[in-house]
């Protein structure tokens, strides 16, 4: 059994028109995502597998949803017992182990607020978000550069009262053992208080163009979820559901947690070590029989260029992608080699899914994000804030009441929410354009947009036709100033090159005339630098903007 009938008006549309048109959520007043989804299900089926958990040294455990009710009312108890109340904010830096899960559904519980990182923060990376939000306890994994920074980091700010680590460490409560010792009954009743709008995750974003905000999420968004889960990555009632991401960042929300629960599929996480080895991941969807699976496009590069017929993936059932545009060449040689179709889908963290290919209801056009979800009307707006005809526009979502699955504000800061929500619009920064069948096609970020002879050229198209290149490991298109005055901005290539290249004039000269015969010959690069490594924030996302900026200091 799944709990989706308690949430939605409907589950099965005859078709996509069928699906947006008459799809609606049921939100209750006093929903709160622990007691409603995971102690509802402990209390009709204690028995169905929630969280299947194994790491690289071969640890395993597998959680029933009696026991994610337990330790989460101990994990409640606990954070009581340290005087966290509703509205506190706790830091989680949990990688991937398991007690992620319980955390936030016991800081749920008490009405607290998650705020999940990953662990790759610095001490001034720390101390920002621990004074922007106002933190009052940080709960971390064992790693000791972590630990010392956090150290640092919370002697720096006052709000700081508690620390906890998942196994022992001086100056840190060791935090397993002090769940462990509490009643396996919540120690307080709160339910009456709960609201649907309560602030259940904090998400700091990952800073691309600008120092990171802080993403508002509540209680009723997760129930947005529902369309991520069911209708885009297909998770299946009893299945086994796969999104390779870390807690830190706002995929794990979309892959690892609301959706999947809600559908009633378990969820399955890989808590490795060190360097992302392919091999593994493929031994692991093999050996635990994953029915649907979800990674960024840059694991599907890698995938494809292993020998795939070593592994059985016959119980995967859908594959999907989403966090970066996928280049239809990656799209090409995953279907070659799997006879898997990839799924893609769209969103930020300040929103679930808001454009896919849905498996049921869109047929996949390699290279387009598919089409909106019931959860938002969606418009195409130019400069002015006017619908888009044809060409391109930024991808805003017209703002409803109440407006599912979609970001409260940013927290404390209503100046910076009103930078982005006015006029009766939430503004997400990214162009597309939308083809005459109602599919939209991802352009770039609107910062990202390059003005040369006129043109307006989104770096998507040319980095994906630079990917087709056998040479081209890793690329970033970006504008630099026409010193000649003629053309206003240059498009220029900064290329990382596959083992066996070097660099040279003639690849640099081969490259160009690729991309004039795979795409519109005005986009090609008259620029290209080759380079060791792009810059990327700590989510691995690439950082057009500090390319920009070293350019502009040249």
């Amino acid at each position: 059994m799944n709990l989706l009938h308690r949430f939605t008006n409907a589950v099965d549309f005859k078709n996509y028109d069928d699906f947006y048109n008459n799809f609606k959520l049921n939100v209750p007043d006093h929903f709160n995502f622990a007691y409603d989804v995971v102690d509802e299900y402990a209390k009709l089926e204690p028995s169905k597998r929630a969280l299947v958990w194994c790491d690289d040294f071969g640890g395993e455990k597998i959680f029933d949803f009696a026991d994610i009710k337990r330790i989460s009312d101990q994990t409640a108890n606990f954070f009581y017992s340290l005087g966290i109340r509703k509205g506190d904010t706790v830091l989680v830096i949990l990688q991937r182990r398991h007690e992620y899960w319980t955390t936030l559904m016991g800081l749920s519980k008490l009405g607290a607020i998650g705020i999940p990182a990953t662990h790759m923060l610095m001490e001034k990376d720390l101390v920002y978000r621990m004074e922007k939000a106002g933190v009052k306890a940080v709960v971390a994994v064992d790693e000791e550069e972590l630990c010392d920074n956090i150290l640092k980091a919370a002697s720096h700010v006052p709000s700081v009262k508690h620390l906890l680590v998942v196994g022992k460490r001086e100056g840190f409560i060791d935090y397993d053992a002090a769940v462990e010792k509490q009643p396996e009954n919540l120690l307080f009743d709160n339910r009456a208080d709960c609201s649907a709008d309560d602030t259940i995750l904090i998400y700091f974003t990952s800073g691309t163009t600008g120092m990171p905000k802080m993403v508002c999420l509540s209680q009723r968004y997760t129930l947005g979820h529902i369309i991520t889960a069911r209708y885009w990555l297909r998770c299946l009632d009893e299945g086994l559901h796969f999104t390779l991401a870390e807690t830190g960042w706002a995929k794990c929300s979309w892959g690892k947690l609301f959706g999947q629960w809600i559908c009633g599929s378990a969820i399955f996480v890989y808590d490795f070590h060190g360097k992302f080895d392919p091999a593994d991941l493929l031994e692991y969807i093999t050996k635990y029989k994953i029915t649907t699976f979800c990674a960024p496009p840059t694991v599907y590069r890698f995938m494809m260029k292993t020998d795939l017929s070593k592994y059985d993936l016959s119980s995967i059932r859908t594959m999907m992608t989403a966090g970066e545009a996928l280049n239809p060449e990656i799209y090409k040689q995953i279907y070659l080699k799997t006879g898997h179709r990839i799924y893609e889908g769209f969103g930020q963290t300040e929103t679930t899914v808001v454009c896919a290919t849905f498996p049921d209801f869109v047929e996949i056009r390699p290279g387009s994000m598919g089409k909106p979800s019931p959860l938002y009307d969606v418009q195409l707006l130019n400069d002015e804030d006017q619908p888009v005809e044809e060409g391109a526009g930024e991808i805003c979502i017209r703002l409803r009441h109440p407006q599912q699955g979609l970001f409260d504000g940013y927290y404390h800061d209503p100046e910076l929410t009103e930078t982005v929500k006015h006029d009766g619009y939430y503004h997400l920064g990214d162009l597309a354009y939308r083809d005459s069948d109602g599919y939209y096609w991802f352009v770039g970020r609107k910062d990202d947009i390059i003005k040369s002879s006129g043109y307006r050229i989104g770096p998507f198209e040319v980095e994906s036709a630079l990917m087709e290149h056998p040479a081209v490991l890793e690329c970033a298109i970006t504008g630099v100033p026409d010193t000649e005055g003629v053309r206003g901005q240059l498009v220029k290539a900064t290329i990382v090159l596959a083992k066996g290249y070097q660099p040279s004039e003639e690849l640099k000269k081969e490259l160009q005339n690729h991309v004039k015969k795979t795409t519109a010959p005005y986009k090609y690069p008259r620029v290209v630098e080759f380079v060791e490594e792009l810059p990327k924030t700590i989510s691995g996302k690439i950082r057009r903007v500090q390319i920009r900026e070293k350019d502009a200091r040249l």
